[in-house]
């Protein structure tokens, strides 16, 4: 059987019918896939959108400091679970904060999160991932990315000022902290624990309980670099191993940035929690170098303290009594020659506090008097 196969005509209107169909078609599957694409798109964006920080309560703008906190709060929108919030404050550098224990506040089940924090001029949030590592000392924030999901910053508040509490001693203005401090463990600071009697002494007190320790420190509010620095300050001798009375310079952002020089000299008294060891040292920072800290006894009685920093040498010399005779006999001397700071943003401060690292807990409480304060250029 044979079939024969006829060629099929189209018309000229039916050719033009069938183009017209086809272009159709592609249209329509263009628009489709057009839809389904930014449909994708819509949902990937909703998938993986960042969270939104709100901020609730801002403390006032402040050039920053470790004698004042107060309290930073706010919302998250949006976070996931595990998710933290990181809170900064900015002095002369990003300080991640409070500065003391974790740096990591929780956000709560109503979005909401809270913590106190060192004054700044401004202050950022960022919401962050369980293993992201914050520097305690940055120039610039953490950038978004990775296990930084978002980053919020607020200038500082300007209807209040900041309460900063000061003494006067010796003819200075001092500050007197009143914000925790991580210096020999987890301390916390009262502003009443410091005050001078009628006959202008200085008065620093450690008081308190086990565990419910509050501390004093002094600071003062201007640097007065290169020249002699003299203490006369009453009996030590019995001072609770644990406590720590310190007399030094430290620059304000230096102590923990790493590109920073601390520019720090002290006089400590302490044994450090150790009853038998040596109640007294001389330190230039870093106090890992080993020849950078020279012990020494202190004896009872009142003692005079004196630093003559220059440019190279920081010699310090301690002297029974309170006179300022050049024949008097030291106690101790030693001089610093190598790694000596120079003067910047350094304030002089004295400190008494808990040394909570050593083998011995505080058991008592301490109090430190001293007479005077003097500097000569």
């Amino acid at each position: 059987m044979v079939y024969q196969l006829s060629t099929l005509r189209v018309s000229p209107s039916h050719e033009k019918s069938s183009r017209t169909l086809a272009h159709a078609l592609a249209e329509a599957f263009t628009r489709r896939n057009a839809l389904c694409g930014a449909a994708a798109l819509l949902l990937n964006a909703c998938s993986s959108s960042h969270p939104t920080i709100e901020f609730t309560r801002v403390p006032p703008a402040d050039k920053g400091g470790p004698d004042v906190m107060d309290i930073i709060e706010g919302r998250v929108k949006g976070a996931k679970p595990g998710q933290r919030i990181v809170v900064f404050a900015r002095g002369e550098v990003w300080w991640a904060e409070p500065r003391l224990g974790s740096v990591f506040t929780p956000i709560q089940a109503d979005s909401t999160w809270k913590t106190p924090t060192h004054l700044g001029t401004e202050y950022a949030a960022a919401v962050v991932e369980a293993g992201f590592q914050p520097q305690f000392t940055a120039n610039a924030l953490p950038k978004q990315g990775g296990p930084v999901v978002a980053v919020a910053v607020v200038p500082g508040g300007r209807a209040s000022r900041p309460m900063h509490h000061s003494i006067q001693f010796s003819g200075y203005e001092w500050t007197v902290r009143a914000a925790p401090s991580d210096r020999g463990g987890n301390n916390a600071y009262d502003p009443s624990n410091a005050w001078t009697d009628a006959g202008g002494a200085l008065h620093l007190r450690l008081a308190g309980e086990p565990g419910r320790w509050t501390c004093a420190q002094v600071i003062l509010t201007r640097s007065l670099g290169y020249g002699t620095y003299r203490l006369v300050v009453r009996d030590v001798s019995g001072l609770d191993p644990a406590a720590v009375f310190a007399m030094y310079t430290l620059s304000d952002a230096g102590a923990a940035a790493a590109d920073r020089n601390p520019r720090e000299w002290d006089i400590e008294i302490s044994r450090w929690g150790d009853p038998s060891g040596k109640n007294a040292r001389y330190v230039q920072q870093p106090s890992y170098v080993g020849q950078n800290t020279v012990r020494f006894v202190a004896p009872p009685g009142v003692l005079t303290h004196h630093v003559r920093w220059e440019s190279g040498t920081v010699r310090i010399t301690t002297v029974r009594g309170s006179g300022a005779g050049s024949g008097q006999v030291a106690v101790a001397e030693h001089v610093f020659t190598s790694g000596v700071p120079v003067p910047g943003d350094e304030k002089f401060r004295m400190n008494l506090y808990d040394f909570q690292r050593g083998p011995q807990l505080l058991r008592q409480n301490a109090e430190i008097v001293i007479e005077r304060f003097e500097y000569l250029p």
